[in-house]
């Protein structure tokens, strides 16, 4: 490793651990050419000159979690300590207890990379604060929903509200499913965009339960769909209805809203929520 190593480099060898930005003694021993082993030993040998706040080793979990460190434990090569990490006034001192043309030299790199990685956050600050409160966001976001299908699980309650990401195919099948397996009656879905997979929903309904839905194209498709489905399972009526431009899904007594039609669920962010509607309103309507 040579002192014109660009600073960018260097920089992207700068990590914050402990709320503080910080190299790792293998990143340095590489930068100074030394071994890793020659680097700490010269600490060790002026460690008065490092104290906490110039160098600390990490723990376990610390380690395994920076990118450029691999712990190699059941391989020939391995280390016998934990790496130390040192921060930016750590590494101001190692140039003095190296004692090399090169150390210095490539401390003066470090240091501006130090000062480009400071500039960089102040400059970009009100950024990653946003980055930061979106973050909070969604993770308040996956506790919930984690909260609400453990609940759904153990059959505790069926969510009134909420929003499903891209990619939640899966949970947010789980979801309508738990509505249509508590209709004891009937089951009506009124959707534009109802296709053979759309059916496949209604599989897991009740043996006696009703299912009427309500779409705007009847293809062929999907009426060779519903004869199949109704060979197997029974009590399918698909009627063709071009009123409604949302989507709606209602059982014996709740009446859900959907953002998103039920062949995509989970594709597509998407809403949904259970109207607090008197249930004759919408069946008078539908006729």
């Amino acid at each position: 490793m040579t002192p014109n190593l660009p600073v960018q480099s260097i920089r992207n060898k700068i990590y914050e651990i402990r709320g503080v930005q910080v190299m790792l003694d293998s990143d340095l021993a590489e930068l100074y050419g030394v071994e890793v082993k020659a680097l700490n030993q010269a600490v060790k040998r002026n460690i008065e000159r490092f104290p906490e706040d110039f160098m600390f080793q990490l723990d376990e979990d610390e380690s395994l979690r920076s990118q450029n460190v691999t712990l190699k434990k059941s391989r020939g090569q391995h280390r016998k300590y934990l790496p130390y990490a040192f921060t930016e006034q750590g590494v101001a001192m190692l140039s003095s207890v190296l004692r090399s043309k090169k150390a210095v030299e490539v401390n003066v790199k470090i240091m501006r990379a130090f000062v480009e990685l400071r500039r960089f956050l102040s400059q970009n600050f009100e950024v990653f604060e946003k980055f930061q409160k979106i973050d909070k966001k969604f993770l308040v976001y996956d506790e919930n929903f984690n909260k609400i299908f453990k609940a759904m699980e153990q059959k505790q309650l069926t969510p009134a509200q909420g929003v499903f990401f891209d990619g939640k195919v899966f949970d947010a099948f789980l979801f309508v499913s738990g509505i249509i397996k508590k209709a004891k009656k009937r089951i009506i879905l009124i959707d534009n965009y109802v296709d053979e997979n759309t059916l496949k929903l209604f599989s897991d309904k009740g043996k006696n339960v009703s299912v009427n839905v309500y779409t705007k194209n009847l293809t062929e498709k999907l009426l060779l769909a519903k004869d199949k489905f109704n060979a197997q399972f029974g009590g399918l009526e698909i009627i063709e209805f071009s009123k409604s431009h949302d989507r709606f899904l209602i059982t014996d007594k709740e009446i859900y809203h959907f953002g998103a039609s039920l062949k995509d669920l989970g594709k597509k962010w998407f809403a949904f929520s259970r109207l607090h509607l008197e249930l004759g309103v919408i069946l008078r309507k539908l006729g």
